[in-house]
């Protein structure tokens, strides 16, 4: 299999994730029980903790360090600009967290679906520059990241994209639309993923130098949606025990995946 090819599966796979996840809703006879939504949020944000310490910025790091370069530098200024990059994407952008009646972001007239929509389209972007910039870290020849840590990433973020796609249809039938629909919604949120990874890829590609930033870049935007939205959402109210044990299951799922595939 030709490294385009290998690049093309590990763009889709966290796309196929959130589709399977989203079509838990033609199976669900009512709307996902708030412990059960809990659990998925920590899990989720289990991963995304994992997945910026092991496949973005321990591999930023190690890059930089066998480029000559300062090995701390990019590592932490990639991650303080991909904070502050979400931080300013959170600020404009008009959307709508789960169990929330105050729209955040830019005034607007949209509907609630579709801010709920946009809110999990906002901290889908991180992910999917995530999985492109350790694809194109593995493309480029170096020896940090391999096929298998790349498919590790793309794995891991697959696997909570599963409840991350129920999470956000399954509310959608409760503000009154068809379960076509709220599906629908929940795929169309996903497929920024492939986008903003091929785009992540082709800007590496262009300037390769910049790839231990760009992969501390993306662990910052990362963890800013984990610490601002995953992570309040989960420990919300009662119960905030299980949000805590998702984070645990996710975090050592994620790190099993890239110890032992990477």
């Amino acid at each position: 299999m030709n490294d385009t090819m290998k690049i093309v599966i590990g763009l889709l796979l966290p796309l196929a994730g959130t589709v399977l996840g989203a079509a838990t809703v033609f199976f669900l006879k009512k709307e996902m029980s708030p412990k059960l939504q809990k659990a998925l949020l920590g899990f989720a944000s289990g991963v995304m903790i994992a997945a910026s310490v092991w496949s973005l910025l321990i591999p930023s790091i190690e890059m930089a360090e066998d480029n000559g370069h300062i090995a701390w530098l990019p590592a932490v200024s990639g991650f303080l600009f991909g904070m502050i990059f979400l931080l300013v994407l959170d600020s404009l952008i008009p959307h709508l967290h789960l169990d929330s009646d105050k729209p955040e972001g830019h005034k607007s007239g949209l509907g609630k679906s579709l801010m709920l929509v946009l809110a999990v389209t906002l901290h889908n972007i991180p992910e999917g520059m995530a999985v492109g910039v350790v694809f194109a870290g593995m493309s480029s020849g170096g020896t940090v990241i391999s096929t298998a840590g790349a498919f590790a990433l793309a794995i891991g973020i697959a696997v909570q994209n599963f409840p991350e796609g129920a999470i956000i249809s399954a509310p959608l039938i409760g503000t009154g639309i068809s379960k076509r629909r709220a599906f629908s919604y929940g795929v169309l949120s996903g497929i920024v993923e492939p986008l903003g990874a091929l785009l992540t890829i082709l800007l590496t590609s262009l300037i390769t130098p910049i790839l231990p930033f760009i992969l501390a870049f993306a662990a910052g935007a990362m963890i800013y949606v984990v610490v601002e939205e995953l992570i309040p959402e989960s420990q919300a109210g009662d119960h905030s025990n299980i949000g805590t044990i998702g984070v645990a299951v996710g975090f050592a799922l994620m790190m099993l995946l890239d110890v032992a595939l990477g």
